[in-house]
């Protein structure tokens, strides 16, 4: 049986890293670090349910890899001794952090999933 491009965990992995990538960003970067971890948890929150939406039970990997870029962001700037916007910037509140946002990433995908059952019992997708 072929599966398609997108059907690859290689595709699903850097999907999942892009998208970690842009959020991390967003978080450290634009506007000097002043954005509200709301719209941080919204991001993550909607990139799982998209990918559980697109890839079904196999999307657990872009959502899994989404949801580490961003501990592992706080994480990379802590060692290298960076400024952070994170506060207090101690590996305890890197941890949970990590432990939060991976809550949110696996909710996300099990809505995501839930829509995915939804939808195709009612043959929208």
């Amino acid at each position: 049986m072929a599966r398609s491009a997108w059907g690859t965990w290689r595709v699903r992995l850097i999907a999942g890293l892009a998208v970690g990538a842009i959020i991390s960003a967003v978080d450290n970067v634009i506007s000097d670090g002043e954005v509200s971890p709301i719209v941080i948890v919204a991001m993550l929150f909607a990139a799982a349910v998209a990918a559980g939406l697109f890839w079904g039970r196999l999307g657990w990997l872009v959502a899994f890899a989404v949801w580490a870029c961003i501990p592992a962001t706080h994480l990379a700037k802590r060692l290298l001794g960076l400024p952070d916007t994170l506060h207090p910037n101690t590996y305890a509140s890197i941890a949970m952090l990590a432990a939060f946002s991976f809550v949110i990433a696996t909710v996300g995908i099990a809505c995501g999933l839930l829509a995915r059952r939804w939808c195709s019992k009612a043959s929208l997708i």
